[in-house]
């Protein structure tokens, strides 16, 4: 498995090992979970905006899309 190096500052270090602490893990646990994580939302967050670009996939207004929620049948 590859290893980097990242500099953080010391608010950060503190931060992450009380993380680290409170859920019996190491420094290495957190950062690597935290980095799966945020790449999982980047990766949600590119579909997303790759699809309100495509000129082809419907497009809902808020205001119409509420109104038809909020109406009483």
């Amino acid at each position: 498995m590859p290893q980097i190096t990242a500099r953080l500052s010391d608010s950060t270090v503190v931060s992450l090992d009380h993380a680290a602490q409170t859920l019996h893990r190491t420094r290495a646990d957190i950062v690597r979970q935290a980095i799966e994580m945020y790449l999982d939302d980047f990766d949600d967050i590119s579909v997303s905006i790759d699809r309100l670009k495509d000129p082809a996939d419907e497009t809902l207004d808020w205001q119409e899309a509420r109104r038809a929620l909020l109406a009483d049948d």
